[in-house]
């Protein structure tokens, strides 16, 4: 990580009003982040896509976010206004959300949505926009970039429609990339394909990235760091390169549920969860 952190957060919350009273989704999570790849990893429910949500400030209403410090490279973006926000994001920080194929506008062709984005915060000619898609296009590794701009994203499969939306997300040339498992949907050669484009553009580029996901192996793989959370909470935070050594109780339970091709056929263990893990993170 550089030394001046692309992103800062600290004390983070996210909470709903409910019949039953107030929800906290996050529960006050610190972290920062460099030009860097960050894994944030953890179970359903546990606040990995509303932190990631809440950086853009897009949490629907009637959620609340509130934060000790939310920075980005020199910007509080607690209380930048909305038009300050329209220009962060997409051109400063993008965000790929986990499913093309709602993602995408289903009536637009593909490269007119590209062109669009790039458009939105470049004031240049149609025919510049169509290039620098195009260039996009190639660059997220589609062999066929002129069929693939005309066509519709129901013509695209779900591996192309990842690329495609990295592609409209990186065209802008965004500082910081938030990509919310996006490659949870694809089988596995088709993984391994969309992240190695990521980790090509984003080294290339010298972006931050935080990658979320509920694959521990393919964060540790892929990541530099990794943040574990639990129920709103940051439970630990490691080198991804250290995983498997990981300490903390929650961590471990979770790479132990790990199922092992040389495993030797016992069942795997259920996670054991201590209540105290909701109410005393880092």
């Amino acid at each position: 990580m550089t030394d001046k952190p692309l992103l800062t957060i600290e004390d983070l919350k996210v909470s709903f009003p409910t019949r039953k009273g107030l929800v906290e989704a996050v529960r006050g999570i610190s972290l920062s982040l460099g030009r860097e790849k960050l894994g944030i990893v953890g179970e359903s429910g546990s606040g990995k896509s509303l932190t990631g949500r809440s950086i853009l400030r897009l949490v629907p209403k009637p959620g609340v976010v509130t934060a000790g410090r939310l920075e980005f490279d020199g910007v509080d973006l607690q209380r930048a206004s909305e038009a300050q926000m329209r220009e962060i994001r997409g051109q400063r920080i993008s965000m790929v959300m986990q499913d093309p194929k709602f993602s995408l506008n289903p009536v637009m062709r593909v490269g007119e949505q590209i062109a669009e984005a790039y458009r939105t915060h470049q004031k240049v000619p149609q025919a510049e926009a169509r290039r620098r898609a195009l260039d996009m296009l190639a660059a997220v590794r589609i062999r066929d970039p002129e069929r693939v701009y005309r066509a519709y994203p129901h013509e695209v499969s779900g591996g192309m429609g990842q690329r495609i939306m990295i592609a409209m997300m990186l065209i802008p040339d965004p500082d910081l990339l938030i990509a919310d498992e996006p490659t949870s949907a694809l089988d596995v050669t088709v993984q391994l394909q969309v992240l190695a484009i990521l980790d090509d553009l984003v080294t290339q580029r010298g972006m931050g990235l935080v990658f979320i996901s509920h694959d521990l192996n393919l964060v540790a793989s892929f990541c530099d760091r990794v943040v574990i959370m639990y129920a709103g909470r940051v439970m630990e935070v490691c080198d991804a390169k250290n995983l498997a050594a990981a300490q903390h109780p929650y961590t471990r339970g979770l790479l132990n549920c790990l199922p092992s091709i040389d495993g030797d056929g016992r069942d795997l263990p259920v996670l054991k969860r201590d209540p105290a893990w909701m109410e005393h993170g880092l």
